[in-house]
């Protein structure tokens, strides 16, 4: 079965209200924007949701891929905190990891703890975590999970075909497939942030922004390596294998909110398949 959603989601805390604190109404339009997202999700009822998160396995020159049978984990903003729980699809991970390797592609699978049961647990990172606490908690959709983590030191093309793959091994499966893109955009829009700032930043942005709304996101990929460096992204990776799965399963994409709260920034964007 084709993929029946997608979508782009930021992962910074504050969307979250149980972690927002004082920052409350300066997140409101990501808030929003994930709200939709979950709205969208829900009536797209996936039994798996593959995200790609940049925040889970680092593997130096290697894609991963979790093959845990649960994924657990907390995320802290100064004394609040929330904690979340969910089974994964090691039977969908597995043959994602086997056919990304029998096409070449630098693949590591990864499990944690035992075999299978309830010690075999990966930790969720918050760029899982946090688009799940509105995709899954928030939609209340029992969907299994799939994480995978792009790489940023092979080819952008790899990470491209991976998203092919994601979407190859979906059309061969009778159960229904969603897949996440968990992104927040450049990082260096005030110098009061960690990173500074550079006025790449703002035109990093702006590109991505305009290349959803002309429903033209491949034209990313193109972008040079410097320029991206300079911006400081935390998206383009998972946007790369985005770009592969819709190469294989045609989709709308449609902007559904962006803003700078801080000092990086936040995007939300679906993506439904084209009616034929």
């Amino acid at each position: 079965m084709p993929l029946v959603y997608a979508c782009i989601a930021p992962h910074g805390g504050e969307i979250v209200p149980e972690l927002a604190g004082n920052k409350l109404q300066l997140f409101s339009p990501t808030r929003k924007g994930m709200r939709v997202l979950a709205s969208e999700m829900k009536a797209a009822k996936p039994d798996t949701i593959v995200l790609a998160s940049p925040h889970n396995l680092r593997l130096h020159k290697h894609i991963g891929v979790v093959t845990a049978e649960f994924t657990s984990g907390r995320v802290v903003e100064g004394r609040r905190e929330i904690r979340m729980k969910a089974k994964c699809d090691v039977d969908f991970s597995k043959k994602l990891a086997e056919k990304a390797e029998a096409k070449g592609l630098p693949i590591v699978a990864a499990n944690y703890g035992v075999f299978e049961g309830p010690l075999s647990d990966m930790a969720m990172d918050w760029g899982t975590m946090i688009p799940l606490w509105f995709l899954l908690k928030g939609a209340r959709r029992k969907s299994r999970v799939a994480i995978v983590t792009p790489s940023r030191e092979i080819p952008l093309g790899q990470n491209i075909e991976f998203g092919r793959i994601i979407a190859e091994v979906a059309n061969s499966e009778k159960k229904r497939i969603a897949f996440v893109a968990s992104s927040d955009q450049a990082h260096r829009h005030k110098k009061s942030g960690p990173y500074g700032f550079d006025k790449r930043a703002a035109e990093y942005d702006r590109i991505v922004v305009d290349a959803i709304k002309r429903d033209r996101l491949k034209e990313i990929m193109k972008l040079d390596p410097d320029f991206v460096e300079g911006a400081r992204p935390d998206s383009l990776w998972q946007m790369a294998m985005l770009v592969g799965a819709i190469s294989v399963t045609p989709m709308r994409g449609e902007l559904v909110s962006y803003q700078v709260p801080t000092y990086y920034g936040m995007l939300c964007a679906s993506y439904r398949p084209v009616s034929k």
